[in-house]
């Protein structure tokens, strides 16, 4: 593992008792990288993101974020540490404002310390006004500034994902991991959404890891490909050496060259 590594994941398994899910996953996220964790369903790929992102605890193996030992610690832990995770299907407060849906997301809230609202009014009126321009400047950065006010559960799907984008945003997030971003969008939203994590990307230095079955995405956005195959790396490198790999084209693309 290197300085520059931010995410490094070494031996990981998974086992749901007879079923091994994950057999002795590795690979490095570098910083400010974009990369692509792909592979046939049933691969292990959203498996392997729920060990990353504390929801499941990993049978054995090590998980590494920014130099620390993270392996099994919870979700709003790895939070806090600067991990935040999207998901195929989008996790938004339906009954909740687009504006809401970013503003929960933003740490350090002083009004939810009930001490905190009794005997520090003004304290907690001031961050609750700092993140409300957060979450302003977010959705005017992605686009949605015309949504703001309406139900994030009324939203489209690309529209809905282009949210989730923004609560990494709200927390700064040094790592994000992005599954399956561009299911559900249509495709000019698919190209907004791929849009934005480049523009995180490049001009405020964000990594990402995506799982993403949209092979033209993957290869638009990612440096570095990871292929899993049956709990496994099959192989890591370039889109266009994997496209060539011939154990990939039988194990992802049916041999057929993609």
């Amino acid at each position: 593992m290197t300085n520059d590594t931010v995410l490094s994941v070494a031996g990981l398994t998974k086992s749901f008792g007879g079923l091994q899910a994950v057999r002795g996953v590795d690979f490095e996220v570098e910083r400010g990288a974009i990369v692509g964790l792909i592979g046939p369903n049933g691969a292990g790929k959203t498996t392997t993101f729920n060990m990353i992102a504390g929801e499941l605890p990993p049978t054995t193996g090590k998980i590494t974020l920014l130099g620390e030992d993270v392996t099994g610690q919870r979700t709003d832990t790895l939070y806090h540490k600067g991990l935040m995770r999207t998901f195929q299907l989008s996790h938004e407060y339906a009954r909740m404002t687009s504006l809401e849906n970013l503003m929960v997301a933003a740490p350090s809230q002083t009004g939810e310390s009930i001490w905190s609202t009794w005997f520090a009014g003004k304290s907690v009126r001031k961050r609750e006004a700092e993140v409300i321009e957060l979450a302003r400047d977010t959705l005017e950065f992605l686009g949605l500034t015309h949504v703001g006010e309406e139900l994030a559960g009324n939203l489209s799907g690309g529209q809905k994902k282009l949210l989730e984008i923004g609560r990494t945003m709200m927390n700064d997030s040094k790592v994000v991991l992005l599954d399956e971003p561009g299911a559900g969008v249509n495709p000019t939203l698919m190209r907004k959404v791929g849009d934005m994590i480049v523009q995180l990307n490049e001009e405020r230095g964000y990594t990402f890891c995506i799982i993403e079955h949209d092979m033209d995405m993957i290869a638009r956005l990612c440096g570095k490909v990871v292929v899993l195959a049956e709990g496994q790396v099959l192989m890591e490198g370039t889109m266009d050496e994997v496209r060539n790999d011939e154990r990939v084209i039988d194990a992802y693309f049916g041999g057929e060259v993609v």
